[in-house]
């Protein structure tokens, strides 16, 4: 059934002239090193293909390779290409609707129907996993760009292979790249861990105003006025969620920022146990079990989801 999936997707790649693959808003580097890794890809293999990768520039992700911009008003017959996004909604930088055809890569729990083709498997730790494994099993062409997009897409999402996410299919893909490609994965971990001072010292303001209730909820509040004290972006601490992990006695953790520029407040969610999702779907987010996200305008929703997070915390 899988490799059926595979041989569909691939016959459709090569059936079209113009292929657009886009991901969702607000993206992490999964869904970056994904899109462009599948871009490389198609494009080492069919050289004659146009073949863009968009949605909104995020400049902490530039070292994974560059955007593309389109005028979907000049593309015709085009076949669209989701990766990682589960529902229409959160799509980035594509109108659904003009694409003669949809193909859908995704690792989260199934939410929209998106084309007749749909290679969705929650036990994947990642998008860029379903992406590499596409390329295994298939003539697209695994180059060294596109192998360590892939590389770092899997160690970002599985947080190093540290999340339940993580199987031994991932480390048999990991393998696999590593033997077709023999990338340097050390030089490669400075695209996705480097980062300037400002960054840590801001990592520092949140352990030290991090809330703890006695349930094992862990939440922090950013206002725009941190953001800025500290010379960062307000995705900032979504990149840093993860790195709060491990901590005794906390359940589940929240980082709540308040986005000034859109309006909205990012919320990350995290578990060590809880089930998170089902809350977050609740406030119009989602995500996995254990990794959820919300964007939302109405703080009086941000006080009832940390109370609801705090209830599941204190009936675990």
């Amino acid at each position: 059934m899988r490799k059926t999936i595979f041989k569909k997707i691939y016959r459709k790649i090569k059936e079209y002239d113009t292929i657009i693959i886009a991901r969702h808003l607000g993206p992490d580097p999964d869904a970056v090193t994904t899109q462009l890794a599948l871009r490389d890809a198609i494009k080492a293999t069919f050289s004659k293909k146009k073949v863009y990768a968009v949605g909104a520039s995020v400049s902490r992700f530039k070292a994974f390779g560059k955007l593309d911009k389109i005028n979907e008003n000049e593309i015709e017959d085009a076949l669209l290409i989701v990766v990682d996004v589960p529902n229409i909604s959160r799509i980035d930088g594509v109108t659904f609707t003009k694409y003669k055809e949809v193909i859908k890569i995704d690792h989260h729990p199934y939410e929209d129907a998106m084309g007749k083709i749909e290679l969705v498997d929650t036990s994947s730790c990642s998008a860029a996993q379903l992406v590499a494994e596409l390329i295994l099993n298939t003539n697209l062409k695994m180059t060294n760009e596109v192998a360590e997009n892939l590389f770092l897409g899997i160690v970002s999402d599985s947080d190093r292979f540290l999340l339940s996410y993580t199987s031994a299919k991932t480390f048999d893909i990991v393998n696999n790249i590593l033997k077709k490609t023999h990338i340097d994965f050390y030089k490669s971990y400075y695209k996705l861990y480097e980062r300037p001072l400002d960054e840590i010292r801001f990592q520092g303001f949140i352990a030290m105003n991090l809330v703890v209730t006695k349930n094992g909820l862990a939440y922090i509040k950013i206002s725009a006025d941190d953001v800025k004290k500290y010379n960062v972006d307000s995705s900032t601490a979504s990149n840093m969620v993860n790195n709060f992990n491990f901590i005794k006695g906390v359940k589940v953790w929240i980082f709540i920022t308040e986005d000034e520029k859109n309006n909205v407040y990012k919320i990350n969610i995290r578990s060590r146990g809880p089930i998170i999702n089902e809350v977050a779907v609740k406030y119009n987010g989602g995500g996995h079990q254990f990794a959820s996200g919300i964007r939302t305008s109405d703080k009086e929703d941000i006080d009832k989801l940390i109370a609801d997070l705090d209830e599941i915390c204190k009936e675990e």
